[in-house]
């Protein structure tokens, strides 16, 4: 059980910052609205703050922790960024991203962002499973 307690804080404050943002500034917490107004040079400071809190957020888990977690990418880096420009395309497409359906849409119980999770899950399944059977 003590193996989960990291991914289980960590899903509380994601919840909890996604409800603050919306408390506080009727903002949704979608990662690709808020670096998409951020990189347009719409609500700077409000948006940088975010952005930076998701770049400071590991270098914190670390010095509390004392090192990053393991993780192992065994993609090449062109697939890497092939892959991050299909999802910053998919999430434009999809007018957001899963952070602002799957937390705060679900939660506001909208259709849309019910649809638009159960398409990224059946989209990651569906990848997943035919990735296993290339390799």
């Amino acid at each position: 059980m003590t193996a989960y307690w990291n991914a289980l804080f960590g899903g509380l404050l994601i919840g909890v910052s996604a409800v603050l943002l919306l408390i506080a500034n009727g903002r949704v917490a979608g990662i690709s609205g808020i670096v998409g107004r951020l990189l347009a040079g719409q609500r700077v400071l409000d948006n940088g703050a975010f952005v930076l809190g998701l770049v400071l957020g590991p270098l914190v888990f670390a010095g509390l922790n004392g090192s990053l977690p393991a993780m192992t990418i065994s993609a090449s880096w062109p697939w890497v960024m092939l892959a991050g420009l299909l999802v910053g395309f998919g999430t434009r497409m999809g007018s957001g991203c899963t952070s602002g359906h799957g937390i705060i849409g679900l939660a506001r119980f909208s259709r849309r962002s019910l649809a638009a999770t159960v398409m990224f899950l059946a989209a990651g399944i569906l990848t997943a499973s035919l990735m296993e059977l290339v390799q």
